[in-house]
C-alpha cells in the first residue's frame, strides 16, 4: 500500500470548500478535453469499487478510471463482504483500510454507513451514491454545463421530477456559483428535503442566486437548462401505488422545453422514456444526455486525482 501523507473523503458535496468544487468541475472539463491523459497520478494505488446496488454509468466510470489513472481495482458485489453475515461497518473500515487506498462505494443506505468507513486514517472514501446524496453525479453534471456553456456561474436550470438523491447533490452543488437560478418543480410529497434546500437557498442567496422549490408545473420559468430523472430511483420504491398519477404532470416533454425556452436537457440516465421524459426531448437535437454520462468517466477521474492528492 502506498505510503499517505493526506487522504480526503466525498461523501457529500458540503465535504468541498468552493475552491475544491471550482476545481473539480474545471479538471473534469481538462480530462474530457484530452489535456491530462498522460496523468497517472494512482500508480502503485489500489481502489476498491463496492457496489451493492446496480450500475452502468458510475461503476464503468470509477472503475475505467482508476485504471487510466494507473490504479490497481478490486471490484466487491452485493453479497462480496462480510457485513452480509454480521461484521460491524466499523470493523470492515479497519480491515480495508489497511489494504486499500481509495474505497468507491454505492450502498442507497445511509450517509452514516459511509461516514463510518471514512472514520479513518489511510483510506480516501467516495460516495458513489447513498440514500440521501449523490455528488458525484452533481460533479458530473456541473463538468456538463461547463463543458457546453463555458462557464456555471449565471446558469438557469429547471429541475423538474422526483427531489431524490441526485437532485439534493445538485441542489447543493449549483447555489455555489454565482448568480445561479434552481426552479425545483416536485410531485407534491416526493420533493427535495427541506434541509437542502434551505442549505442551498442560503448559499445561493449570499451569491446573488436563487433555489425555490415548488410541487406543480405551472408557470414555467425562462432557463437554460432542463434536468429529470427517472421516476423510480435506484434500490426504492413508493408506498402509494396510484404514484404516477401525481408524477404524470412533471414529465417533461416537447411543451416543457418550449415554455422554457430552454436550449438544453440534461439527463442522468437511465431514463425510461414516456415516463419522466418523452423520446423526442432525450433523443432531440437539444439533449445532452449521453455526453453527461461520459462525463461522468471524466469527473470520476478528477475526484480519485482529488482525493488521493499528496499520497504515493
Amino acid at each position: 500500500m502506498s505510503a499517505v501523507t493526506s487522504r480526503r473523503h466525498l461523501i457529500s458535496v458540503d465535504d468541498l470548500a468552493d475552491s475544491e468544487l471550482y476545481d473539480l468541475v474545471r479538471r473534469g472539463a481538462e480530462f474530457a478535453a484530452g489535456h491530462a491523459e498522460d496523468a497517472r497520478p494512482l500508480r502503485e494505488h489500489v481502489v476498491g469499487i463496492l457496489f451493492r446496488k446496480t450500475s452502468t454509468r458510475t461503476r464503468t466510470a470509477f472503475s475505467a478510471g482508476a485504471l487510466r489513472l494507473g490504479a490497481q481495482i478490486i471490484g466487491y458485489g452485493p453479497d462480496d463482504l462480510q457485513q452480509n453475515t454480521g461484521e460491524t461497518v466499523e470493523d470492515t473500515a479497519r480491515v480495508l483500510s489497511g489494504m486499500l487506498d481509495v474505497l468507491v462505494a454505492r450502498t442507497t443506505g445511509p450517509e452514516a454507513e459511509l461516514r463510518a468507513l471514512a472514520d479513518q486514517q489511510t483510506m480516501a472514501v467516495i460516495n458513489a451514491m447513498s440514500a440521501e446524496e449523490h455528488p458525484t453525479q452533481a460533479l458530473a453534471d456541473l463538468t456538463t454545463l461547463h463543458r457546453h456553456f463555458g462557464r456555471v456561474d449565471g446558469l438557469r436550470v429547471l429541475y423538474a421530477g422526483e427531489g431524490n438523491n441526485s437532485a439534493s447533490a445538485l441542489t447543493l452543488a449549483l447555489s455555489r456559483y454565482s448568480g445561479t437560478e434552481l426552479h425545483l418543480r416536485t410531485p407534491p410529497g416526493y420533493g427535495v428535503h427541506p434541509r437542502y434546500v434551505e442549505r442551498a437557498s442560503a448559499a445561493a442567496g449570499r451569491r446573488g442566486g436563487l433555489v425555490e422549490q415548488r410541487h406543480d408545473m405551472a408557470d414555467l420559468p425562462e432557463v437554460d437548462v432542463v434536468y429529470t430523472t427517472r421516476w423510480q430511483t435506484t434500490g426504492t420504491s413508493k408506498p402509494d401505488p396510484d404514484w404516477r398519477s401525481v408524477f404524470d404532470p412533471f414529465r417533461v416533454d416537447d411543451a416543457v422545453m418550449a415554455a422554457t425556452s430552454a436550449p438544453v436537457f440534461l439527463h442522468d440516465l437511465p431514463a425510461h422514456r414516456g415516463e419522466e421524459v418523452t423520446a423526442s426531448v432525450l433523443d432531440g437535437p437539444l439533449s445532452l444526455a449521453f455526453g453527461q454520462a461520459e462525463n461522468k468517466y471524466h469527473s470520476a477521474r478528477a475526484v480519485l486525482e482529488w482525493c488521493t492528492a499528496g499520497t504515493g
